[in-house]
């Protein structure tokens, strides 16, 4: 008993993605049901973030399917369906981001940062011996044991 309840909720964690698409989305042209799901695989679902909005159970996901789906029905091709998604949405909106200024800094930054950080501690162990503070006058040297004498004497109270 116990061992089919684990197989039955184990097939239903997995089974949601199978239902996100629902039948009355589907397109009746079998090719462009295929292109509107290849397409939908390489869109972000808002909600969800790291999942397709083919994966996606979420209303926001079934929407972008359906905008999707309509743009296609228009005659648009997929790079006018991502290019007014990316104009609504933002660039999140696509799984694998275009290259541009924006995502070359992102990745290039932890780089930068890593080179930064090997060129300082090859300078700091190529310095050497940091320079000696200068030794003080015998009239410093005075001064700083009576200092020390009178905190001594503070620190008995």
């Amino acid at each position: 008993m116990r061992a089919a309840i684990l197989a039955i909720s184990f097939f239903l964690s997995f089974s949601s993605a199978v239902f996100a698409v629902e039948p009355d989305e589907m397109l009746a042209d079998p090719a462009l049901e295929a292109r509107a799901r290849a397409l939908s695989q390489t869109l972000r679902c808002m909600v969800c973030q790291n999942q397709s909005i083919e994966d996606s159970a979420a209303p926001l996901a079934r929407d972008l399917r359906l905008i999707v789906r309509e743009h296609i029905k228009a005659g648009e091709s997929d790079q006018q369906i991502r290019d007014y998604l990316v104009a609504r949405y933002g660039e999140f909106v696509l799984l694998n981001p275009r290259l541009s200024a924006h995502t070359v800094v992102l990745w290039a930054i932890p780089g930068l940062i890593l080179v930064c950080g090997f060129i300082w501690i090859a300078v700091v162990l190529l310095r050497g011996n940091p320079p000696q503070p200068a030794k003080l006058s015998p009239e410093e040297e005075k001064k700083l044991a009576k200092l020390v004498r009178n905190s001594d004497d503070l620190t008995k109270l």
